[in-house]
């Protein structure tokens, strides 16, 4: 533990990168169909400027905390920060799709510099005991972020122009920028070796599976080039981390990932839960905008509206949830959490009908907002409760590793699904409904929003899942992180 004296402006300082590169996970998927017109550009690749994101954010995680713990937080962080705010004035300025995914990628990269010093910085400047408030503001922070991404696309994008959801993070980058160098300190390093084998293989095993189930409905789940199909990039994936850790397991030097830390129960069920999580918030989106927007008749703006609720609730609530992870087990409101989730989840799906009235969509929405609210906060302060301030980046590193995977396995299974559904209620139809733009035939709604219902019960199955794995939390003791 390292004790400063004033430690929340320093997490305040780091919320708003955090926020910045959090937001730009989900607001581009408004606005592809605007940078499909202006770039003159395919579907196919206009999408890989969420892909290509996504990819470079995913894949070093767990080598970017690391680096947080060799180098001092602060200095990765703002490294991440400068190159997340120069890629994106290069985003905006793009003139072709080319130049957009490769200012993307340079993107992803700043954000996972960024994103594990985040939490290995309220680790070791907070206690234990006062980490619930910290961690409820974080929680709070990745869960609106995720939600107000299309709000904000929408926005900008109908308002302004595409290259806006870009050139916003300019000046957001710049005030975080100093902010951060004002307020977040310097902590000490640890004089860490780094474990060349381990990085080799945690990237290319990270970067095969990530890429193989991001980009797996785009091939057809079948073949890529040649040999070499989306499965096999899979299993060579999961073949390889496998691999990464039976080295971490050997390694007599300093490994990479620390396989002590999974010694830690909680540790492990919140790594467990949060992969959950990240599937959920991830999949549960895109039936319900669909649904807006095609048997409904909403702009991407209106339908990004419907969640306001969702978004607002969870951000009033974060604070009083934050106090509460501290002054009782945090386990009891993140289980609270995921079965409100779960409950909002089927309730949608319950709802979504072509002559529902849309006031009545507002409440699930809102019901959600409590469980994201009561989510975020206690499953990361039961993650780092008991981490020892040198393993602080290590820690977080994972963490947001299994939380990005969730996500991306959640992106492509709702993808797979929604499709399948829609040949299944649509038939020939589902054709019609071919990219889910313009006007659909009145015939159709029906089938349509009964596809989309059947949809939204995957993110709902996972969130009883996920409320299930949390039960397995241990019971919180005086943490020991300080003295190891």
């Amino acid at each position: 533990m390292e004790q400063i004296a004033k430690p929340w402006p320093a997490l305040w300082a780091l919320v708003v990168g955090f926020f910045m590169i959090l937001i730009d996970t989900t607001i581009v998927s408004v606005a592809n169909p605007a940078i499909m017109e202006g770039l003159d550009a395919g579907i196919n690749a206009t999408l890989w400027a969420t892909s290509a994101y996504l990819l470079a954010y995913a894949v070093p995680l767990l080598i970017t905390g690391r680096l947080g713990d060799r180098f001092g937080p602060k200095r990765v962080y703002l490294i991440g920060l400068v190159l997340f705010t120069v890629s994106s004035l290069a985003c905006g300025f793009a003139g072709d799709i080319s130049h957009l995914v490769i200012s993307r990628v340079f993107q992803g990269l700043g954000a996972a510099l960024m994103t594990p010093q985040t939490m290995a910085v309220i680790t070791r400047i907070f206690p234990p005991e006062r980490r619930g408030a910290a961690m409820g503001l974080w929680g709070a922070t990745a869960g609106m972020a995720t939600l107000l991404g299309p709000i904000l696309g929408g926005l900008l994008v109908d308002g302004l122009g595409w290259e806006w959801i870009f050139f916003i993070n300019v000046p957001i980058g710049i005030v975080g920028f100093f902010l951060a160098m004002k307020y977040v300190p310097a902590l000490k390093t640890s004089p860490h070796k780094f474990d060349i084998p381990g990085v080799i293989l945690s990237a290319v095993g990270m970067f095969l599976l990530v890429f193989g189930i991001q980009e797996g409905e785009s091939y057809h789940w079948g073949t890529i080039w040649g040999p070499i199909s989306v499965w096999s990039l899979i299993i060579t994936g999961i073949v390889v981390l496998i691999v990464f850790v039976l080295w971490q397991r050997v390694n007599k030097g300093e490994p990479l990932l620390p396989l002590n830390l999974f010694k830690d129960r909680n540790f492990s069920v919140a790594n467990l839960a949060i992969t959950t999580v990240g599937f959920t918030v991830t999949s549960l989106s895109l039936p319900l905008v669909f649904f807006f927007q095609t048997v409904r008749g909403l702009t991407p703006t209106q339908s990004a509206l419907m969640l306001v609720p969702m978004a607002v609730i969870s951000g009033v609530l974060a604070p009083f949830a934050g106090k509460l992870i501290d002054r009782t087990d945090p386990k009891f409101i993140s289980t609270a959490g995921l079965a409100f989730m779960a409950i909002g989840l089927f309730w949608y799906a319950a709802l979504l009908g072509p002559d529902t009235p849309l006031w009545i969509l507002l409440f699930p929405s809102a019901i959600l907002g409590v469980a994201n609210a009561g989510i975020w906060g206690p499953l990361s302060t039961s993650a780092t409760y008991n981490l020892p301030p040198r393993l602080a980046g290590a820690g977080s590193g994972v963490y947001n590793t299994t939380r990005q995977v969730g996500a991306v396995l959640g992106s492509a299974a709702i993808a797979a699904l929604i499709q399948a559904r829609l040949s299944a209620e649509l038939g020939a139809g589902a054709e019609g409904a071919g990219g889910f733009g313009g006007a659909l035939p009145a015939p159709l709604h029906e089938g349509f929003s009964a596809a989309m219902s059947q949809a939204i019960m995957l993110p709902a199955a996972v969130a009883v899942i996920g409320m299930i794995v949390t039960l397995f939390f241990a019971k919180r003791t005086a943490s020991t992180a300080g003295m190891r």
